[in-house]
């Protein structure tokens, strides 16, 4: 009996542990990733002082069981976000932000040790880097002889009996060419389909000590008048490394990096005195210019609109093409845990 290779696109945590689950029934897989990178929107990055530091995918709840009990699977430990201390919300810029704490009691929510890439890393170890071709940019998926034949920017092609897609449903129908064309209503509905994160402006600010916690802050802040709008502590689970993470206004895109790190530097001295100007670095990443991720719609998409669409759910040419991916997911659309749940749905119908 012939075995069955199907073709992942997209090495994020979807088409990753597709290909772990594929993998464990016997059939042949490879992911092709436009990126050079592993992760998808899992991106840790690693400053000069140790800590990391997430500018993807970072936090998750007892709610979201897939990813727990992924983690159990892949023996990766977590630990609860920091949370004790004066936290602030700043209503308007010219009074001084309020101050709460957040009560021990309320729902915690967790990162991964040694930072969210350690789900990659691991799920590469077990799916085997010689079946994932990276800098693979996928440009046409042509049916042909009950094969489909993948072709990448570079004129290579790639052949499977089965296709998966993982990358954002807005991307797919918008970079690749489709030999027969897609059902108009299942392109209009890509087209109008959410990309989680794509309007993230993610940034993390690193220091050689927790001067917020030394001095009874949590680190988080909430402001809806300057332009970090969200932030939390973000120290290693061990005390060893120091940062402050979380998001900036989304429209502060139009903005130079040296202009929105000023003013990202200038909020958090107001807010926590001159020792929050003696950093370390400051990292950013826009989401809008990752060009592997974000497509730009082409009229106004709602947060989660369209995510978990029945539509997404039927196999496209003539069964043999699958749409995936964490926007596909009817749980927990968008989120690590979606993308995991994603994962299972496609995989139980192989």
């Amino acid at each position: 009996m012939k075995k069955e290779k199907v073709i992942l696109i997209g090495a994020g945590i979807c088409g990753l542990y597709t290909a772990f689950l594929l993998q464990k029934k016997g059939i042949e897989v490879l992911i092709l990733e436009a990126n050079i990178l592993i992760g998808g929107r899992i991106k840790t990055i690693s400053g000069t002082t140790g800590v990391t530091m997430e500018m993807g995918a970072t936090w998750f709840g007892n709610q979201h069981s897939h990813l727990l009990e992924l983690l159990h699977t892949l023996e990766l430990p977590y630990f609860r976000q920091h949370t004790q201390g004066i936290s602030l919300f700043e209503t308007m810029s010219f009074v001084p932000p309020q101050k709460f704490k957040i009560s021990d009691s309320e729902e915690p929510s967790f990162r991964i040790k040694g930072g969210t890439a350690t789900i990659i890393k691991k799920l590469v170890s077990e799916v085997g880097i010689q079946h994932i071709k990276t800098q693979t940019k996928i440009v046409s998926i042509k049916e042909e002889n009950n094969q489909l034949i993948v072709t990448d920017s570079r004129g290579n092609n790639y052949s499977a009996d089965k296709v998966i897609s993982t990358i954002p449903p807005n991307l797919l129908v918008n970079s690749v060419v489709f030999e027969p064309r897609l059902p108009e209503n299942f392109t209009q509905l890509a087209k109008k389909t959410h990309t989680w994160m794509g309007e993230s402006i993610k940034f993390a600010v690193e220091y050689r000590t927790p001067f917020w916690k030394q001095n009874h802050y949590s680190g988080t802040l909430f402001s809806q008048a300057s332009i970090i709008q969200e932030m939390y502590d973000h120290s290693a689970a061990d005390n060893s490394g120091f940062a402050l993470k979380g998001f900036l206004n989304a429209g502060t895109a139009v903005l130079s990096l040296e202009e929105r790190k000023e003013k990202v530097i200038a909020q958090l001295t107001t807010f926590f005195g001159p020792e929050a100007n003696e950093y370390v670095a400051y990292y950013e990443n826009i989401w809008r210019e990752e060009l592997f991720t974000f497509q730009p719609y082409e009229q106004l998409v709602l947060a989660h609109q369209n995510n978990g669409h029945s539509l997404f759910k039927i196999p496209l040419l003539n069964g043999k093409l699958y749409v995936s991916g964490a926007e596909t997911a009817t749980k927990n659309p968008g989120y690590m845990d979606g993308a995991i749940f994603a994962a299972k749905t496609i995989a139980s119908q192989f």
